[in-house]
């Protein structure tokens, strides 16, 4: 069976250029939504204490995200957008 790797390999790195220079238009684009968590936050009138507790993030983490020295992954960003919608029944599912 014979393969084109080194073709597939080198259109693959094209587009990627193409992509990157904005010339294509075949790439798919995901979009992360990220709640702004210090809105979400004061919306559920919580300290940051009370906050990361109910919702088991490490208080450091929430810091940062809050302070804009990091951004939510992927993961916490779905995670966020669960409390933003549904809060209470976020944190009843959490409690043991």
């Amino acid at each position: 069976m014979e393969t084109n790797f080194g073709d597939d390999l080198i259109e693959g790195l094209n587009q990627a250029v193409a992509h990157a220079k904005g010339q294509s238009k075949d790439a798919r684009v995901h979009v992360v939504h990220v709640p702004n968590v210090r809105s979400l936050r004061a919306r559920l009138k919580m300290s940051q204490q009370l906050f990361a507790s109910t919702y088991h993030i490490p208080l450091a983490t929430l810091k940062g995200w809050e302070q804009g020295r990091r951004q939510p992954d992927a993961t916490a960003a779905a995670y966020l957008s669960v409390i933003e919608k549904m809060p209470v029944e976020a944190q009843t599912a959490l409690e043991s």
